[in-house]
């Protein structure tokens, strides 16, 4: 059984169903969530004029390979109305589900690369995945959650929903 954390967000629409929604499918399509945090609400982070996120980490048990649970993950954002764009810029979603651990593994392909790269930079990620999984080892950083996050510089506002 592998074990994975998620981080799901989105900011059109109804937000909370969006996640509820994909919620649903992962337990339906990937495996059993074995913990959730609470749902948080985020200004959209590295642009401006976009409306807030809604954010959320899980754990989630697998029989999933890494490469077949981003496969699934596309198809379920898909399924809930994610339009991908070729666009550099972080644009609006409905939902965005991005794997930031799997089990232990350090990948580097070109549709998955985790731990995630960028969830050390961001609060939106740090504070739930903190709430429920504060003492996990960053496979490269070998640094646990909760110490990733009291060093994070970064400013925005997260704020419990």
């Amino acid at each position: 059984m592998n074990v994975t954390y998620l981080c799901l967000g989105g900011n059109i629409g109804d937000r909370e169903t969006a996640l509820k929604l994909a919620l649903s499918k992962i337990e339906e399509q990937i495996g059993e969530i074995t913990s959730q945090s609470s749902i948080y609400e985020t200004e959209a982070w590295g642009v401006e004029n976009q409306q807030a996120y809604l954010n959320q980490c899980i754990e989630v048990k697998t029989t999933l390979s890494a490469s077949s649970l981003i496969e699934s993950l596309l198809l379920i954002e898909q399924e809930l109305g994610r339009m991908r764009t070729i666009s550099k810029t972080y644009e609006p979603r409905t939902i965005d589900i991005d794997i930031l651990f799997y089990n232990h593994d350090i990948i580097h392909e070109p549709k998955l690369m985790v731990p995630h790269p960028r969830l050390h930079l961001r609060k939106f990620v740090l504070i739930p995945l903190n709430e429920i999984a504060s003492n996990y080892l960053h496979p490269l950083l070998n640094k646990t959650i909760f110490s990733l996050l009291s060093e994070c510089e970064d400013s925005s506002d997260v704020k419990q929903f």
